[in-house]
């Protein structure tokens, strides 16, 4: 598949940021047009639609995520990204395809294109959606709300897949909650400024923030129930210029993974109850504030469709190339598409490691990792086929 394995090196080399993706898009619309589809751009900020009707049958939705990350990549692949960009707090950052998204778009193209090649074997329409800003958790959201279904058509299921380190040519899969919710806070804690050789004078912010970290710890330990999953981790602490001087103010970032609401409102509550409470025993002269953002639902394989799926798979594929029972605590927001339009998703994870070019005990790179790049073959071929084998079973 020369024409897609420079396709892959393509949107490999030149990746872009959340919301950014204006020369991907328009790379994945010209590979589409040729192929019969109606093409739309710029739904929901810079995604995708791509449209074949072919007669009477079910609308069939595949879908691939097309962002990258503030990331320096260190794969020392010869089409390995030296991109950088401005971020959306103006710094310049790197930019590389950590997570594997440029694989995606890459299958679903070639998906794309064999399917149209092979109308007369099916029948119904195929709804072909690039998505933006998935690592914000938000791209699904915005497509939606910029009319994807009334204006493209509501599909009967959603289908869609991530490339992980799994051995390539493998597919795991799930039924039921298959990947976490995710809520993360900016915390902004208030002290009094002062001098540091006389902190008396002073409420210090750091100490506030210090001890706020130490005790969320608590949260999943005490407050969580060792049959439930949950994940707090407060990936950011920043305060102060200098190191004889007590800031005014210290910011915290915090993350949340859960798999139900009921746990995502305990720990949600407990994290803002924790940072009052330290406030509140500094001493802080005001309340802390607290803005919740990028909120991604819990991504659901619904049960009885991805049965109907991975059957298709095992016929295809071969058993031994199925992994049932992945459940994993990142996050996706592509359920927001089959929730909002009441129909079941399915979602499977693509092995892209070939192990037999590693050395025995060589680490694998995880995804979001800077060293993070999928062996291009046999992962484009098997990403490809799965695509096109989940479409064929639910089209007409």
């Amino acid at each position: 598949m020369p024409d897609l394995h420079a396709l892959y090196r393509d949107l490999h080399e030149h990746p872009e940021l959340s919301l950014q993706e204006f020369r991907t898009a328009g790379v994945l619309a010209d590979a589409l047009r040729p192929l019969g589809y109606d093409v739309t751009t710029e739904v929901g900020g810079t995604g995708v639609v791509g449209v074949l009707r072919n007669g009477d049958g079910p609308v069939v939705m595949l879908r691939a995520d097309i962002d990258a990350l503030p990331v320096q990549e260190t794969t020392g692949l010869p089409y390995a990204s030296t991109v950088r960009a401005t971020n959306p707090d103006g710094e310049d950052v790197p930019v590389a395809h950590a997570c594997g998204h440029d694989m995606h778009a890459t299958c679903l193209i070639g998906a794309a294109e064999r399917l149209s090649q092979t109308r007369e074997e099916w029948s119904g329409t195929l709804l072909v959606v690039f998505q933006p800003a998935e690592e914000l958790g938000r791209g699904a959201r915005d497509m939606v709300e910029d009319g994807l279904f009334g204006r493209f058509g509501k599909p009967e299921v959603v289908l869609a897949q991530h490339v992980s380190p799994l051995p390539a040519g493998m597919i795991a899969y799930g039924s039921g909650p298959l990947m976490a919710a995710s809520d993360s806070v900016r915390v902004t804690l208030f002290g009094r400024g002062g001098h540091g050789s006389a902190p008396e004078t002073a409420i210090d912010p750091v100490l506030m923030a210090a001890h706020t970290v130490v005790r969320l710890q608590g949260i999943v330990a005490r407050e969580v129930a060792p049959s439930e999953r949950a994940v707090v981790t407060v990936g950011r602490l920043q305060a102060g210029t200098k190191e004889n001087v007590i800031p005014e103010t210290a910011e915290i970032g915090v993350n949340i993974r859960t798999f139900n609401e009921h746990i995502r409102g305990i720990v949600r509550t407990a994290v803002e109850r924790i940072v009052r409470a330290e406030a509140a025993a500094s001493g802080a002269p005001r309340e802390p504030e607290f803005d919740w953002y990028d909120g991604t639902p819990v991504l659901v394989s619904d049960p009885d469709a991805t049965t109907r799926t991975m059957a298709a798979f095992a016929e295809h594929f071969g058993k031994s190339n199925l992994i049932p029972g992945a459940v994993v605590n990142a996050s996706e927001d592509v359920g927001v598409f089959g929730t909002a339009a009441g129909v079941p998703t399915v979602f499977w994870f693509l092995g892209g490691t070939d192990f037999g070019t590693r050395e025995p005990g060589q680490a694998v790179a995880m995804n979001h990792s800077p060293e993070y790049a999928p062996d291009v073959e046999p992962t484009l071929t098997t990403g490809v086929d799965a695509l096109i084998v989940a479409a064929r079973t639910w089209l007409g």
